[in-house]
């Protein structure tokens, strides 16, 4: 019984009162690293997005429509672009056309005549 106690008593205050170690820790990285992230988010903002084009026709349509998709994909990006002759509006931004298509297929129930575009080359 006295071993149990002295057991317990040595758990209790002998163990919680070890030291621990403490550090600091520095880190050198090559500016050459920076500046290859820095390319790398570059090159992949000037990729393009895949997006969905649910209409184009007149102005007052394309903001109805506009209004419309936003309420129904919300937090979906959404613009209304003039090409000559008309308005469009489209939808989405999706970085992989595998993505893009699932969400087609769910975009046609609601707008049949929805089409996926294929993404825009951007210059910087």
């Amino acid at each position: 019984m006295k071993n149990l106690f002295f057991t317990i008593m040595l758990c209790l205050f002998v163990i919680p009162t070890g030291s621990a170690q403490e550090g600091s820790l520095h880190i050198e990285q090559d500016k050459k690293i920076a500046d290859l992230v820095n390319l790398y988010k570059a090159a992949d903002d000037s990729s393009g997005y895949y997006r969905i084009q649910i209409y184009f026709g007149s102005l007052d349509k394309a903001q109805e429509i506009k209004a419309q998709a936003e309420s129904d994909f919300p937090g979906w990006f959404s613009e209304i672009k003039f090409e000559s002759p008309s308005y469009r509006v489209r939808i989405g931004k999706f970085k992989n056309k595998l993505d893009a298509q699932r969400e087609l297929q769910e975009v046609r129930l609601k707008y049949p005549s929805a089409m996926l575009l294929k993404p825009e080359k951007t210059t910087k």
